[in-house]
């Protein structure tokens, strides 16, 4: 079950790519992006959104 995110709520801040104990999480085009072959389920970045932006699947 890997994070998701809601481009439409992403504000670009890069919480979540700071807090990714995995560095599952880059940006691009301005907005969040999840390697979910890296993410470990570990729901940090989905806690740590700002704009609650990410979920899981």
């Amino acid at each position: 079950m890997a994070a998701i995110v809601d481009i439409e709520k992403c504000t670009a801040c890069e919480t979540c790519v700071d807090v990714c104990p995995a560095s599952a999480i880059t940006m691009e085009d301005g907005k969040a992006k999840v390697d979910v072959d890296l993410c470990v389920d570990c729901e940090t970045c989905v806690d740590e959104c700002p704009t609650e932006a990410i979920s899981m699947e």
